[in-house]
């Protein structure tokens, strides 16, 4: 599982596994939140726009705070995208 954070778009991408290019099968959820299925169906993926109104404004403490209770040999980040 990989976190994405855009400060230029407030979007948090949140990719559980990884897609092809162009077979993600995209579906919105709320107003903010869209969700990427692979081909079989399964979640890959879940993109959060306007994410520090849904987050908070200090998304990137969220995002931060959220990688440090997840099992860390399981999650890769780089402080570049936080």
């Amino acid at each position: 599982m990989k976190i994405y954070y855009d400060k230029q778009v407030d979007a948090v991408y949140i990719e559980f596994r990884r897609l092809k290019p162009k077979t993600a099968q995209n579906r919105v959820l709320a107003e903010e939140i869209a969700a990427d299925f692979d081909a079989d169906g399964r979640l890959a993926g879940l993109e959060i726009l306007d994410a520090s109104k849904i987050l908070g404004p200090s998304v990137e403490k969220v995002t931060a705070m959220f990688l440090s209770k997840v099992d860390r040999g399981r999650v890769k980040h780089s402080k570049n995208n936080l």
